[in-house]
């Protein structure tokens, strides 16, 4: 029971350093506010307000069906240019696409004859260009068939594709980037927040009154991890509740209780994190590029940017024994499908026992590095 009271003041010595900490205070409130916010609204996935200029040497009503079809919020409306201007426009980087349309395009469109469309992307804006390809070439080819009349012989194919969206009927890219920016947070907040702490002691020269009292390392890192891990749990039901749901409208399709509770175990393995690059870590510059090197690539490669099935095999195998792949996963699960503990039972598992593991070998190394700091 000692022990306990021991861990819960100390912990509680945390909160009220961290309340004196404007610049600590200041991250965490822009990471679960603004960040999510900006990840959201700005690094859109779709195509959106895309520059597009023609140039019509056709003049003939097919051509012009088709530049009509390029309608808002997609498309900005497309501007007329000559075929001398093209190079121009797109080394200033006026236009992201410029259509051609060649002499009897419309002709050889009813003759058969199969014509080619020119279509010149500005590849610079690589996200932009990629997506932007296939709703040129979707659009043209369905006016194109509208015109002529192949729509209407649609109808009576004996099969007909129909696309449907499971979890995100609207393709709207806020609704993943917005969650996936909060998990990315939670890692980020659990590294910074537990490291800055003991080096800001050690800095402060507050770490040698604590070496000083009846206490035991164990306890020290408890009371550090319990601590921070609070206030990034309050901050994710902050941002789960205010930011995602109401001023994001996302549906949130799962339990949050299930999330929130994954969420706390894998805690313990962010946080022991913090504090293991902290005791490698001297100042706070030198803890800043330790979070580069080891921090960044983990949230990049867990899965919330890219899908991990894209990533190499060997890589694959490498981040499976990474706990926060498994957070991810079922962070995703929970949050857009829905998913019962009867399917993340194995993700929490794995971040349990590998959390676990790395919580305990952290604490060898902080207990050898309060060892140090006594002798």
């Amino acid at each position: 029971m000692d022990s306990v009271k021991n861990i819960f003041h100390l912990g509680v010595k945390e909160l009220f350093s961290l309340r004196r900490d404007p610049v600590l205070l200041a991250l965490m409130v822009w990471s679960f506010s603004l960040s999510v916010y900006t990840a959201a609204t700005g690094m859109t996935h779709d195509l959106h307000n895309a520059s597009i200029a023609v140039v019509d040497e056709d003049r003939s009503q097919l051509s012009r069906r088709i530049i009509d079809a390029f309608l808002p919020p997609f498309f900005q409306q497309p501007q007329e240019i000559t075929y001398g201007e093209i190079d121009r426009g797109m080394d200033s980087g006026d236009y992201t696409f410029v259509l051609v349309f060649p002499p009897r395009f419309e002709a050889d469109v009813l003759a058969g004859r199969r014509p080619a469309l020119q279509v010149n992307i500005d590849a610079t804006a690589m996200m932009q260009a990629g997506i932007g390809e296939g709703y040129v070439s979707r659009i043209i080819s369905q006016e194109v068939r509208r015109y002529l009349g192949y729509e209407r012989e649609a109808e009576t194919r004996p099969a007909v594709l129909e696309a449907r969206y499971a979890f995100n009927p609207n393709v709207e890219s806020p609704w993943f980037t917005s969650v996936m920016q909060m998990v990315n947070s939670v890692t980020m907040l659990s590294i910074v927040l537990t490291g800055a702490a003991l080096i800001r002691e050690r800095e402060h020269g507050t770490i040698e009154h604590l070496l000083v009292m009846p206490l035991t390392p164990f306890e020290i890192m408890m009371a550090k991890v319990w601590a921070n891990a609070l206030v990034i749990l309050v901050g994710a039901a902050l941002c789960l509740g205010l930011i995602i749901e109401m001023l994001l409208q996302v549906p949130v399709a799962g339990s949050r209780s299930l999330f929130f509770a994954g969420l706390t175990l894998y805690l313990f393995f962010a946080t022991a994190l913090g504090i293991f690059l902290a005791t490698l870590a001297r100042s706070m510059p030198q803890f800043g590029l330790l979070f580069m090197l080891v921090a960044l690539p983990m949230m990049l490669l867990s899965g919330g940017e890219t899908p991990i099935e894209s990533q190499p095999e060997w890589l694959q195998a490498v981040m499976q024994a990474v706990p926060s792949t498994h957070f991810v996963a079922f962070s995703q699960a929970i949050l857009f499908r829905n998913a019962g503990l009867d399917v993340v039972w194995p993700q929490f598992a794995l971040v349990a026992g590998m959390g676990a593991l790395f919580f305990t070998f952290a604490a060898f190394r902080f207990r050898a590095a309060i060892a140090v700091m006594q002798s």
